[in-house]
């Protein structure tokens, strides 16, 4: 399980240094401009992957006050970038810290943006994490396209996977 997990953090790692690399070469017009999705921006879609990714991280690292930063959206998109960079390498991190499968099984309690309680096997939490930044990275490939991006990156698992 552990081997699998680093591949799918070291997968996340890579493609959100993609991402990154295209959002920062896009016009503050193109990063602002209104498009139907989950949220209605690239500059939105960006601040909530890093914030989820920064909020689990801190529920995995048994923070007990867990920052949400999906509200920082004056916050200069570079920066953002930076910081959700971040966060993905802490997020390798932790995973390559985990002496073995059984650490991974570890029950994580957590409390949820409306304070309600939550358990769940750290493992499952890392799916979760990975699977999330998948779902909204594919959201904003559909947002590059349509704020006129003709360079898009391919972002498929097995682009990864072959690379190695």
């Amino acid at each position: 399980m552990k081997q699998t997990l680093l591949q799918f953090a070291q997968y996340n790692l890579w493609a959100n240094k993609l991402m990154v690399d295209t959002v920062l070469k896009l016009t503050s017009e193109q990063t602002d401009m209104v498009i139907t999705s989950s949220f209605d921006t690239i500059r939105k879609t960006v601040l909530h992957c890093r914030a989820a990714d920064y909020i689990w991280l801190q529920r995995l690292q048994l923070a007990e006050q867990p920052l949400w930063v999906g509200g920082e959206v004056d916050k200069p998109i570079d920066e953002v970038c930076r910081h959700w960079l971040q966060v993905g390498e802490a997020l390798l991190q932790f995973v390559e810290k985990q002496f073995d499968d059984n650490a991974l099984e570890h029950v994580l309690q957590y409390y949820d943006l409306q304070k309600t309680s939550h358990k769940m096997p750290v493992y499952k939490v890392l799916l979760h994490v990975f699977n999330h930044a998948t779902y909204h990275r594919g959201q904003l490939v559909t947002m590059l396209r349509q704020a006129g991006e003709t360079k898009i990156p391919r972002l498929d698992f097995i682009v990864f996977a072959n690379k190695k």
